[in-house]
């Protein structure tokens, strides 16, 4: 089977760099860095377009790369971030809503492999087979991290909500 072209990666960008940012958005809470690891990903893909098509999930492939990226860049970075998370975060340009938002920040509190989980299974959309398939974990242990994940958001969402009563719900991450 032949890989993409130019055109065809082309066009494969253009549909999934904004899906694929706003996902590692979600997992990372950061928009910047959800759009460099995601293009550091594409520059990987494209570095292989000749085989992507042979994986036939070019997308999921991205992803993944992004994922481990932004892991790896957390872990580098968890040192400084500490020192620097008891300054507040400059204020963005216009962003997601008070609802995205409070999930960003909820999902942020949870351990990387259950926020991991609840991304890709809730945001993405992914099923707990696929989840399972790239995390490289098994799916019972998928399904564990999922109930875990969400059982935390709750609770993290739910105090997010007594303090702020404008967020209504919590609906989203069901």
């Amino acid at each position: 089977m032949e890989g993409m072209d130019e055109d065809e990666f082309d066009a494969f960008y253009a549909a999934a760099f904004p899906r694929l940012t706003g996902q590692l958005f979600a997992f990372t809470g950061d928009l910047g860095e959800a759009q460099d690891v995601v293009q550091e990903a594409f520059v990987r893909a494209w570095d292989r377009r000749h085989r992507l098509m042979a994986d036939d999930a070019p997308e999921a492939w991205v992803r993944t790369v992004a994922m481990r990226l932004a892991v790896s860049r957390w872990r580098r970075a968890k040192r400084w971030l500490e020192l620097v998370r008891h300054s507040p975060p400059p204020e963005a340009t216009p962003g997601p809503g008070p609802d995205r938002t409070a999930l960003v920040a909820a999902l942020r509190q949870l351990p990387e492999s259950q926020r991991m989980a609840v991304v890709l299974h809730h945001l993405c959309d992914l099923s707990v087979e696929q989840v399972a398939s790239e995390t490289g974990a098994p799916v019972g242990t998928v399904k564990a991290r999922l109930s875990r994940g969400r059982a935390a958001l709750a609770r993290h969402l739910a105090v997010d909500e007594a303090e702020e009563p404008a967020w209504e719900g919590g609906g989203h991450v069901r």
